[in-house]
């Protein structure tokens, strides 16, 4: 595909995600398009980039990995996401081979679902959506405090968990290179 067509899709997929984050029916409301959608998207090019893979269907899953938790509710989103991703690109008009592609990059991003990934497209997704965590502690927080209704203490040790659950489904050392000066930042403010 040419280079401005590319461009143009890539922003429509991040225009669709950004205008289905602010609907009113967005259970989680803007934020998670900010604190997020914009790093995912950030550390899965440039892991894309530094690793060789197709930088362009990273781009693209990175930015619908989780339109389904966004559109539909957070219960099998990596599903309901890799169907909406496909629809959406079908009526973008790309192609089918990527589109399989990005599906398959959506499918397998989940660190609680231990799915194989057998692309490095796949991990880097897998791996950009763990290092993500490390750029919205303030939403971990949120998320524990609001959604899960714990208290600031249970709160604490629950945002350490997933953080530390998130460093250890790094399976490059490209990303643990990259998130590494985070990561110690919460050992030493957390722990």
């Amino acid at each position: 595909m040419k280079i401005k067509m590319v461009e143009n899709i890539i922003e429509q997929v991040r225009k669709f995600v950004e205008d289905e984050c602010k609907k009113p029916t967005s259970k989680y409301g803007y934020s998670p398009y900010l604190g997020h959608f914009i790093p995912m998207a950030n550390y899965s090019k440039q892991l894309a980039e530094k690793l060789k893979a197709d930088v362009e269907v990273v781009e693209i899953a990175a930015w619908l990995h989780d339109i389904g938790s966004i559109m539909i509710g957070r219960k099998d989103h990596h599903i309901t996401g890799a169907e909406i991703a496909e629809k959406k690109l079908k009526e973008l008009n790309y192609p089918d081979k990527k589109i399989e592609m990005v599906k398959t990059c959506i499918l397998n991003h989940r660190g609680s679902i231990n799915n194989h990934k057998e692309s490095v497209e796949e991990q880097v997704i897998a791996d950009a959506d763990a290092m993500s965590a490390f750029d919205d502690i303030e939403g971990q927080f949120e998320a524990s405090l609001v959604w899960e209704k714990k208290n600031r203490f249970e709160a604490r040790k629950m945002v350490f968990k997933k953080l530390e659950n998130s460093w250890n489904k790094l399976s490059f050392q490209e990303s643990r290179d990259i998130i590494k000066p985070r990561y110690e930042a919460v050992i030493i403010l957390l722990k």
